[in-house]
């Protein structure tokens, strides 16, 4: 079997930009406006979201990276639930994807593209969405996504500009793959701690948006390559909100602490945290090992979703008996004062 591994040095959402770098980039373009576009670019959420009548609402978004693992049937899954995650952060129903495909024709068997297009076509069907073609490019090192589309009611829209203090904050997902696929690269993970990671990343978010609806849910965002606290960062940002975060309550990946004692930390997670520190933060947090992994780059992570007090028991409960038995509450949303970030 061909390594995918052995074609890339950064893979999965660690390839991505920096979210500084994001940022100085689009606050130069002019964001386009329009009377049916509930949700665009200007609150930097996980998708857009376009209103076609009082009933329903198209949720457009697109991702794609480098191969996060050395099996392509698994890399091609765990690209495609990291796509459809944009959708279900929003709250929404996957409909349709198309493939976005980076290919080197001549340097990998062509039996390796077959492989990742059909785990991601399996993910896609998993989903309740159907794969509708897409495009192809002849490229080195590999690249592989979607663009995805869904649907949501209009009055039913999850946005990352919607927390309220008061509101208690759920992880759905441990955290920790960047460091447990890098420690992976330099054989320095176990064989099962692996496994685990492929398995949370090539795990759905789909009932997590369900179960969002049901409790009407109105903030939250997945976390992918920006980390834990760059997402958290943004969603304090556009909520106008401080953001607590318990770092004792984080679940974590099995080795993921003591990779991270050993120093095994990727370059994502330095962009990370210095984008992270550009704010007003505080943290007292006592372990050094756990807060590195707040910045770690997360592929295909979990929801970070705001609930009132009200329901967060009950809303925990059926979580964890939806597949998301690590899902933990680690925090909460308090008024915003000279810091928007508080990680004790």
């Amino acid at each position: 079997m061909f390594d995918l591994m052995t074609t890339v040095e950064y893979g999965g959402c660690s390839a991505k930009l920096s979210p500084a770098q994001l940022d100085q980039v689009l606050k130069s373009l002019q964001i386009p406006k329009h009377k049916n576009l509930i949700i665009g670019s200007d609150t930097h959420d996980d998708a857009a979201v376009y209103k076609i009548n009082e009933e329903q609402a198209i949720i457009f978004t697109t991702d794609f990276f480098p191969p996060v693992c050395s099996d392509p049937y698994d890399f091609g899954q765990i690209a495609a639930c990291n796509a459809l995650s944009d959708v279900y952060a929003m709250g929404g129903e996957a409909l349709m994807a198309l493939n976005l495909i980076m290919f080197p024709s001549t340097k990998i068997p062509i039996e390796v593209l077959k492989q990742i297009l059909s785990g991601g076509q399996d993910k896609v069907l998993e989903a309740g969405a159907i794969t509708v073609g897409g495009h192809t490019i002849d490229d080195f090192p590999p690249k592989y996504g979607l663009a995805v589309v869904g649907m949501i009611h209009p009055k039913q829209i999850v946005s990352n500009a919607g927390a309220k203090p008061g509101d208690m904050l759920i992880l759905t997902k441990p955290i920790g793959t960047g460091v447990i696929l890098a420690g992976k690269r330099l054989n320095m993970v176990s064989v099962e701690a692996y496994n685990n990671t492929i398995y949370n990343m090539k795990l759905l978010n789909k009932n997590a948006s369900i179960l969002m609806r049901k409790y009407k849910v109105k903030c939250a965002t997945d976390i992918t390559g920006f980390g834990l606290l760059g997402h958290a960062i943004k969603l304090a940002r556009e909520s106008n909100v401080c953001i607590n975060i318990d770092s004792e309550k984080v679940p974590f990946l099995n080795e993921a602490i003591r990779l991270s004692e050993l120093g095994c930390l990727p370059g994502a997670a330095f962009r990370n945290q210095k984008y992270v520190e550009s704010y007003p933060a505080n943290f007292s947090c006592k372990s050094y090992e756990k807060k590195m992994l707040l910045f770690d780059a997360q592929t295909s992570g979990g929801l970070l979703i705001c609930i009132n007090k009200e329901n967060v028991d009950n809303f925990v409960k059926e979580l964890k008996a939806s597949n998301y038995p690590e899902v933990s509450i680690i925090g909460e949303v308090t008024n915003k004062d000279k810091n928007i970030l508080n990680i004790f």
